[in-house]
């Protein structure tokens, strides 16, 4: 049941993806790798540190790899119960090196609660940010319901693979500005390579902007290494 589910996931952002490329005008595709170290305050206090850089694989139908953004960003987490949390993130979004764009400051909160039937784990997540350039500043609003579990007995161990899967919807307003309605799904297989070291890869759709007369979508390889001190 366990297999069927990851295969369907995978299938069905695949077959968004291959979709799309009969618009090749509205795909763009991107790598992205991650590095990040999640840092134990005290019990209930901690810090996430990430950096990540995501570059073109397709851009405007082309295919060929092209530098877009380095993203650094900092959450400090406090959890209120075994299974609910708060955060506040701040990130720094370095675009101009790359392309003739601002860069980016964003600021973002979180709530995140879930729980865990059996071997599975459901978690909700809620966040709301703003993203600040230049020229404009745009308020987001996002829900992700995501799902994960260990691929190999009912605790995961060392050396032992785990799965992924999220969907997300999103809201971004702006001045003067329509909404936009985002859309993205995933799904990531990982393994614990050691205690506290994890490497996560997988692939994700974005349907940005469905609700207009061109929708963009975006396909993304994603791939993570996780440090936990």
């Amino acid at each position: 049941m366990i297999m069927f589910c990851i295969r369907w996931v995978l299938f069905f952002i695949c077959f968004l993806g291959l979709s799309s490329l009969k618009a090749q005008d509205n795909l763009t595709g991107f790598l992205q790798p991650q590095v990040a170290i999640n840092y134990d305050v005290s019990n209930t206090y901690s810090h996430n540190f990430s950096l990540a850089h995501r570059g073109y694989f397709i851009k405007n139908g082309d295919s060929g790899y092209e530098a877009r953004q380095i993203d650094l960003v900092h959450f400090s987490k406090f959890s209120l119960s075994d299974n609910q949390s708060l955060a506040f993130g701040v990130q720094y979004r370095f675009r101009n090196i790359f392309e003739d764009e601002s860069d980016e400051i964003r600021l973002t909160q979180q709530f995140n609660f879930s729980k865990r039937p059996f071997v599975v784990r459901l978690g909700h997540r809620f966040r709301t940010e703003q993203r600040i350039t230049k020229a404009l500043t745009v308020h987001r609003f996002r829900y992700r319901f995501a799902v994960d579990f260990p691929l190999k007995g009912e605790v995961l161990n060392i050396g032992e693979p785990y799965f992924i899967g999220t969907f997300e919807n999103l809201l971004s307003v702006a001045k003067s500005n329509s909404p936009e309605y985002d859309t993205r799904i995933s799904g990531q297989v990982g393994w614990q390579l050691q205690e506290g070291l994890k490497l996560q890869t997988g692939i994700e759709y974005r349907m940005e902007d469905y609700a207009s007369d061109f929708p963009q979508n975006v396909f993304f390889v994603l791939t993570s290494l996780q440090l936990s001190l």
